[in-house]
């Protein structure tokens, strides 16, 4: 019902930036929470940041004032802009919306992109 398409992923330099992006399709209007998940080697996948669709965002406190969640005019694409950039970011990253579906609340998955920051 929902389709997500991530790309912007990379190597970069400590204290540069990348921007990711997730391409939304499908039943898109029914997406309530549309965010990023990273997974880091050895350790659980963590939340980042999302977007609350009608009310705000939210970050993890690692990111936040590094990171910024936003959305195009359209609301079919979302991304992350990753400033200040640090070699304990290096995950791979998944876009993840849930959407509601009749009266239960779905999770859909992007592939996943690989940021690399080095030292």
């Amino acid at each position: 019902q929902v389709q997500l398409v991530e790309s912007g992923g990379g190597l970069v330099q400590a204290g540069g930036s990348l921007r990711l992006s997730c391409a939304a399709s499908g039943r898109t209007e029914n997406i309530i929470v549309i965010g990023w998940y990273r997974q880091a080697p050895g350790k659980q996948r963590e939340l980042v940041a999302s977007i609350m669709s009608g009310r705000g965002t939210k970050y993890d406190d690692a990111v936040e004032g590094r990171f910024t969640i936003s959305r195009d005019n359209a609301n079919n694409t979302v991304y992350l802009q990753m400033n200040s950039l640090k070699p304990e970011d290096t995950a791979v990253y998944y876009c993840n919306a849930e959407a509601r579906s009749s009266w239960y609340v779905n999770k859909y998955w992007g592939q996943g992109t690989q940021v690399t920051v080095s030292s």
